[in-house]
C-alpha cells in the first residue's frame, strides 16, 4: 500500500486518482477546519468543494509533497479567512439570530467560547496543533514563524485557555453560563 507522500508525488505529476486519494485522506481533516472556522455544516461543506476544486489546480505547484496535508489545510484556512471577511461586508437580516445545526454539546460549546476569547493567529495555531496533529516545525513553516515563537505563541493560548476552564470551574457555571447547582437542581 502507498503511503501519504507516494500518493501526493503522483498527484503532483498529474494522476488524478491519486489526487482523489489524496483528497479521501485529508477530507475530514479539511471538514473539521472549515467547520472551525465557518461555525455551520453547510458551509464547511462548500469549503470543502471549493477547496478541492483549487487543490487540484494547484496541485503542481506543491514542492514538497510530505507536506501535502499541510498545504491542503493552509488552503482551507486561507478560504475560511476569505469567507469570513465577506461575511463581515453584509448586513444580516432578522434571521441571522437563528441557529443551525446546534446541537445540546455544551462541551463543545465552551471550547469554542473558550477559543473564540483568543487572537486569531493563536485560535489557528491551537487547530493545527491539537485539531490537526501538525507538529510544531510543520505550523512554523507554513506560517512562516520561528519554531521558538510557535511554541511561545502555544504555550500562552493552552494557558490562556486553561485560565479560561479554570475560571468558569471557580465561578460553578456550566457550559450555558448556569451556576451549576442550578443545573443539578433542574432549574
Amino acid at each position: 500500500m502507498e503511503n501519504d507522500q507516494e500518493i501526493a508525488k503522483k498527484a503532483i505529476r498529474g494522476d488524478e486518482e491519486a489526487f482523489l486519494q489524496l483528497i479521501t485522506l485529508n477530507k475530514e481533516a479539511l471538514f473539521r477546519t472549515a467547520l472551525a472556522y465557518l461555525k455551520n455544516e453547510e458551509d464547511a461543506l462548500d469549503a470543502v468543494q471549493e477547496v478541492t476544486m483549487r487543490a487540484f489546480e494547484k496541485i503542481k505547484t506543491l514542492r514538497m509533497p510530505e507536506y501535502a496535508k499541510t498545504w491542503l489545510i493552509r488552503i482551507m484556512m486561507n478560504h475560511c479567512n476569505d469567507v469570513l471577511q465577506k461575511k463581515k461586508r453584509y448586513v444580516f437580516d432578522g434571521n441571522a439570530g437563528e441557529l443551525k445545526g446546534v446541537s445540546d454539546d455544551f462541551t463543545y460549546m465552551e471550547v469554542e467560547e473558550a477559543l473564540n476569547h483568543l487572537s486569531e493567529k493563536d485560535r489557528q495555531l491551537v487547530h493545527l496543533k491539537y485539531l490537526h496533529d501538525i507538529k510544531i516545525k510543520d505550523i512554523a513553516d507554513m506560517t512562516s514563524t520561528p519554531e521558538g515563537t510557535v511554541k511561545t505563541r502555544l504555550y500562552k493560548a493552552v494557558k490562556s485557555l486553561r485560565e479560561f476552564f479554570e475560571g468558569k470551574e471557580e465561578n460553578g457555571l456550566d457550559g450555558r453560563g448556569k451556576k451549576i447547582e442550578e443545573v443539578e437542581r433542574g432549574n
